[in-house]
């Protein structure tokens, strides 16, 4: 019963850090991390394809091993914050929801820029 509830929590937290590519307020990796988490208690096929997943392997194992980004991958994540950020402030019609998104895209960013690069 332990082993299927975790597969099935890692096939969840796999598929919103999917979402999170895509949403700035979704942190991928941390989520990517839980999943690994999970798969590795519970299914040595579903880690080792998160580890070598063409897409999400490589910072992932870079995360494992350096506690690192590197800075191309920092540019894309602050990039797409801001793109998708703006995009959903100019969609929002009271300053007090923009101000509200605003202070909580600021949250990623604080600790995207405080993690160390790696070259």
């Amino acid at each position: 019963m332990h082993k299927p509830l975790l597969i099935t929590l890692g096939l969840v937290l796999v598929g919103v850090a999917f979402l999170g590519i895509f949403l700035p307020v979704l942190p991928t990796t941390p989520l990517l991390l839980l999943a690994l988490a999970c798969f590795a208690k519970s299914s040595d096929k579903f880690h080792n394809w998160l580890l070598t997943h063409k897409t999400f392997g490589p910072f992932i194992r870079q995360w494992h091993e350096t506690r690192s980004m590197s800075r191309k991958a920092k540019v894309c994540a602050l990039i797409s914050i801001a793109v998708g950020g703006v995009i959903s402030i100019l969609s929002l019609d009271t300053m007090e929801m923009k101000l509200l998104l605003t202070a909580v895209l600021i949250i990623p960013v604080v600790i995207i820029l405080r993690i160390k690069t790696s070259e």
